[in-house]
């Protein structure tokens, strides 16, 4: 470094810095376990020059297979303090998929979950990892905690630069191949939030995989001071219960799961005053619904829109969220400072206001590109601008609806259509609590639109009644929906409704399959 030359600190020495400020506070917790934060900090240092004699630095890549651990989180700030790109693997993803991952991103060493080290061992020997780590005793490989706890627990510099890469994200494959978002350590510092001051009284319950959006909130919670609840995964009534015995001020979740929530009995039962902030976001929230949850829940209410690609691109903040607005619920906000929001046509010209387009957009924490796949980054990122794959439109107002992805766009006899349009008229009947739309195009390109329908428990509607309902608000174009009623939308395992799934069903199945048929 020369002199003058100020040292470049990555968002994993931020987060270890403000460990050190407050040791003693609780950080992190999960079932049992309660790390403070000198024990957090503790082990992350410990960790790191565990990877340091392993051979691991700048350009070297820690994969992570595992669920909700505070020991993987800490896996993942050692690794990223020694300037390690890092993969988090979706565990509910095939051995399969996820050997063709740990090998395309050169992984040099996997970390593993005890619970599912039967899997590692099988992912190592098709993916040929060299080196395998456990959080704790297990048939393969060598226990990273037993390893860490004979090394020093002094402060470890760290040796990030700003160019590497620090995160390869891979897409969850739901519209297509799996593609690895890359994004720099500056891009990541770019994305995470800087504290102004401490926030120790922010609590933070996880309840979603930390492999993805939920894993960047537990990093600007832990950066501002705050403490972290890990639950396993969404089930309402635990939440619930952590929200009460916890004294939860934060929480996230996508709109079908705060649908859930929702609808759960004890939504209504246990205290959930605590909240001071209920982040959703990830994929088209129902007006109707969050209309609902300010109402039940209270006035704590704010949207994200963002993508791996992009980072966060607008908020939809509290004091937007009126009841008495409804197509202002239905948008995703403003753009966020530093972010600039294009909509453009097909010949990447921008449209006026109020019409349709591609969602483009521009700023800092757009990612670098796609690992290994030159042309297709060339094909999104076009002279400093992301093309999303998203339509949506820009009011006069600056605030953005989303309102399809590009490849979800149903095309019809009569025209072409979105398929969250159809969505929020279903989901205004009394009787729907859920849809998803979707379109499988036949052999001429037109596409069968296909409706799945959660009814509320003590709904009567049926196909006849939404057909009509449809065709009332939208017109008689859509009297050939085929409607298939479910009981629950199969989630992809970050929690947006798994329509590539449904897809796949459907193509094979005849429409008014039966109540249960598509769980």
């Amino acid at each position: 470094m020369t002199h003058g030359q100020r040292h470049f600190s990555s968002y994993a020495e931020e987060i270890c810095s403000a460990l050190t400020r407050f040791p003693e506070r609780e950080a992190v917790v999960r079932g049992e376990q309660r790390f403070t934060a000198g024990q957090l900090r503790d082990l992350v240092f410990r960790m790191a020059r565990v990877f340091e004699t392993r051979g691991l630095g700048p350009g070297k890549t820690v994969a992570l297979l595992g669920g909700n651990l505070p020991q993987l989180l800490a896996a993942r700030y050692a690794a990223h303090l020694l300037g390690c790109r890092v993969v988090h693997l979706y565990a509910r993803l095939s051995v399969a998929a996820q050997a063709v991952i740990v090998r395309d991103v050169e992984t040099g060493v996997l970390v593993v979950d005890p619970r599912v080290a039967g899997r590692a061992g099988e992912l190592a020997a098709r993916s040929g990892v060299p080196d395998i780590l456990t959080l704790g005793p297990a048939a393969v490989g060598e226990d990273l905690l037993e390893l860490a706890a004979c090394r020093s627990a002094g402060t470890f510099p760290g040796r990030a630069r700003p160019q590497d890469i620090c995160v390869i994200q891979y897409t969850g494959g739901t519209t297509g191949r799996p593609k690895g978002v890359c994004t720099t350590f500056a891009q990541e510092a770019a994305r995470g939030e800087r504290p102004r001051v401490p926030d120790v009284a922010r609590r933070l319950l996880v309840c979603t995989t930390l492999a993805h959006a939920a894993g960047r909130l537990t990093d600007r919670t832990l950066a501002a001071g705050g403490s972290v609840v890990l639950l396993e995964d969404f089930e309402p009534a635990e939440v619930l219960t952590a929200i009460e015995r916890e004294r939860i001020s934060w929480l996230f979740l996508l709109p079908p799961l705060l649908s859930r929530l929702l609808d759960h009995p004890d939504c209504g039962r246990r205290d959930t005053s605590t909240l001071t902030t209920l982040l959703y976001g990830g994929c088209v929230a129902s007006p109707g619904r969050i209309s609902e949850a300010l109402s039940r829940i209270g006035p704590v209410l704010s949207q994200g829109y963002g993508q791996m690609e992009a980072g966060g691109i607008s908020q939809l903040t509290t004091e937007d969220h009126d009841p008495q607005r409804p197509e202002r619920l239905r948008s995703a906000g403003r753009p966020l400072p530093g972010v600039r929001v294009a909509i453009r046509d097909t010949a990447g010209n921008d449209v006026p206001a109020g019409e349709a387009g591609e969602i483009c957009v521009r700023s800092d924490t757009v990612m670098q590109g796609y690992w290994k796949q030159p042309e297709l980054t060339a094909e999104v990122l076009r002279d400093g601008w992301l093309h999303t794959g998203d339509l949506g439109r820009l009011d006069a107002d600056g605030y953005l609806t989303v309102l399809d992805r590009l490849r979800d766009v149903v095309i019809m006899v009569g025209g072409k259509f979105h398929t969250s349009e159809l969505e929020d008229v279903l989901e205004s009947h009394p009787g729907v609590r859920q849809s998803a739309v979707f379109g499988i195009p036949d052999t001429d390109g037109v596409d069968q639109v296909h409706a799945v329908v959660v009814p509320t428990p003590d709904g009567t509607v049926d196909e006849r009644q939404l057909r009509e309902l449809a065709r009332t608000e939208l017109g008689e174009i859509y009297d050939a929906i085929r409607i298939t009623f479910t009981t629950q939308l199969p989630l992809t395992e970050t929690g947006k409704p798994d329509k590539k799934l449904l897809r796949q069903h459907s193509s094979r199945t005849p429409p008014n399959c039966g109540a249960d048929s598509c769980a």
